[in-house]
């Protein structure tokens, strides 16, 4: 029980503290748009690896990871990412932030969109898919490839992960009122860099090297 809290604890803090795409725009999302619409992508991230960590466990159950380690289902899934994040990170260079009188007044992006967008940033990085084998190889023996065990072991470790996607958010989302129209530009390209150089990375990594 004791070893099973604890790879709880570091698949959580894993996760939650990984600085990939997801976590740039997450953090961005939040201190642009605020706390409710920062947890609708946050929701949408954790509805990848749930779907992601339920696939894999049956994946593993029935001995057909082999799927996932293909080199041309990893070679076209790393391109299709990079590609997504590089479109992604072009539009935070779209135009400077505004400021009213005020406070910061952006057009809020509606629920559905925020879910959909945390979901295939997170769900089309191959990088993903390859920490969710090893986390559910790495605990699937301790449950003794129990569908039940591995399914319940994983909904509480995501439970726990969307907990702290939100207190993420809640931080971000206070720094709001702080920002100036200039520093949430620099951030939105920063955001933007960063989603893009990910992006190239990814497409350099599975098309031009072997």
């Amino acid at each position: 029980m004791i070893s099973l809290i604890t790879q709880i604890i570091i698949i959580v803090l894993f996760l939650t503290f990984s600085f990939g795409p997801a976590f740039f725009a997450l953090i961005n999302t939040a201190i642009k748009h605020g706390y409710k619409t920062g947890v609708m992508l946050a929701t949408g991230v954790v509805l990848s690896d749930f779907l992601l960590c339920l696939s894999i466990i049956f994946l593993v159950h029935y001995g057909a990871t082999s799927v996932i380690q293909d080199d041309k289902n990893q070679r076209f899934m790393g391109i299709l990412a990079g590609t997504i994040l590089i479109i992604f990170g072009s539009l935070y260079f779209r135009k400077n932030v505004q400021k009213s009188t005020e406070t910061i007044e952006i057009k809020q992006p509606s629920t559905i969109s925020m879910i959909l967008k945390g979901f295939f940033l997170n769900i089309l990085n191959p990088a993903v898919w390859i920490i969710w084998l090893g986390n559910v190889t790495a605990v699937s023996k301790s449950l003794d490839y129990s569908l039940f065990k591995m399914i319940s072991f994983f909904s509480v470790t995501l439970g726990l992960v969307w907990l702290v996607e939100v207190a993420k958010v809640s931080a971000a989302s206070k720094l709001n009122k702080l920002l100036t129209e200039k520093i949430m530009t620099t951030i939105n390209r920063i955001t933007g860099f960063l989603l893009i150089s990910f992006g190239v990375l990814l497409i350099y990594k599975h098309y031009f090297i072997e």
